[in-house]
């Protein structure tokens, strides 16, 4: 009996003195939150100029006005604006200095690309030039191919975004192409769809493939279906569906582009042009929804601990300028230019933080580019310990 209640006056005294530590009155501080940790990362974001913008940044969540500083930009050749564009960055997830890449657009030759990059160097390890499949020409402008990227332990898997869409299966060691398998085995009709993307989770258990439906008028109509099936058979070239679910948005603005799981494979990151998704990765449920203020969202990072993300986001009013910062005017006004950006969602208070960040427009401006546009896509990026 004495030790009990030797025990509840400790407790007493010891929330006794809590409270008389922590209650506010007209003198006393409001308790601030504490700070969340800053992030180092090189980040590489795919464009249409035949490289990767490669940029060294700092994330500071605590910077409510401008949360990503760009301390430095360089870029990873592998091609030119006329063979390589590219949507895709996918670094092996076996080796950090190695980065697959696919093309979104046949090249002169009517080729489309796979390839693999050494990231320490920035040389192109091997591209692999290949007919476009009969069943997916891409339409008269031979565009839009891949976009989006899965892998495996042994595989890289980039995902054909057009009609019919479908997802290849290339050895990570040689590139030999081992498997092509259509989304029509999940029941999509061409015709039916407009985008198709996927990615892998981080177990290398699953693959997420998500489509933008067509109305009865042959247009998007903000449906978006989201299909998750097993990553071991389509290793081996079969789909195997899990689950399937749809989300729905605005009609011809809603759209699928890329996405990721995070690193616990508990939340989907899933960029969806005019807005963000934030998704339960077991139940495929939308958790959080954000408009997309700042431009086109087309890729969802999380950071490694999953509390933020990277949005890469094509800002279309971007103000033209030379190399000397002077104002590109055209008919009395200022020039407008998409720019690539960065921006950063913050996952707990679930909104989207501060300015965005350019990832392209310091470059073009230093070589005289300062008029030209940047279209970027997807990233991938890794963090310093």
């Amino acid at each position: 009996m004495k030790k009990v209640l030797f025990i509840a006056l400790i407790v007493s005294l010891t929330f006794g003195g809590y409270l008389a530590y922590t209650t506010i009155d007209s003198k006393t501080p409001v308790v601030v939150a504490a700070k969340s940790q800053t992030y180092s990362a090189t980040v590489y974001v795919a464009g249409h100029g035949g490289h990767f913008a490669k940029a060294d940044v700092t994330i500071d969540p605590n910077n409510a006005d401008a949360p990503i500083t760009v301390n430095g930009l360089d870029k990873i050749d592998i091609g030119d604006t006329k063979t390589h564009k590219t949507h895709d960055a996918r670094i092996d997830s076996n080796d950090s200095t190695v980065m697959f890449w696919s093309t979104y657009q046949l090249d002169p030759n009517g080729k489309q690309h796979v390839g693999k990059s050494d990231l320490k160097t920035g040389k192109v390890i091997k591209d692999v030039a290949m007919d476009p499949d009969k069943r997916s020409t891409g339409g008269e402008k031979k565009m839009p191919m891949y976009c989006a990227s899965g892998q495996s332990k042994d595989n890289y898997m980039p995902v054909f975004m057009g009609s019919e869409g479908y997802v290849d299966v290339f050895d990570k060691k040689t590139l030999e192409h081992k498997h092509r398998v259509f989304i029509s085995d999940l029941g999509y009709k061409a015709g039916t769809y407009q985008f198709v993307h996927g990615v892998n989770s981080n177990k290398l258990d699953k693959f997420l493939l998500s489509i933008t439906m067509k109305g009865e008028d042959g247009k998007m109509n903000g449906k978006i279906d989201f299909v998750l099936v097993d990553l071991k058979e389509l290793d081996k070239g079969k789909f195997k569906e899990i689950k399937r679910v749809t989300h729905t948005g605005e009609p011809g603005k809603t759209i699928n582009f890329r996405k990721y799981f995070s690193k616990d494979d508990k939340h989907i990151f899933q960029s969806v042009g005019d807005r963000f998704w934030l998704l339960d990765a077991n139940t495929l449920a939308k958790v959080d929804e954000k408009m997309s203020t700042a431009g086109e969202n087309h890729d969802a990072m999380p950071t490694p601990d999953g509390k933020f993300a990277l949005l890469t986001i094509r800002n279309g009013k971007t103000e033209a300028c030379d190399a000397e910062g002077k104002p590109i005017m055209k008919d009395g006004k200022q020039v407008n230019i998409t720019d690539g950006q960065i921006q950063l969602y913050d996952v707990e208070a679930k909104k989207i933080v501060g300015k965005t960040a350019s990832t392209c427009f310091a470059c073009h401006k230093a070589m005289g580019l300062g008029d030209k546009t940047a279209i970027l896509c997807g990233l991938d990026a890794v963090y310093k310990k």
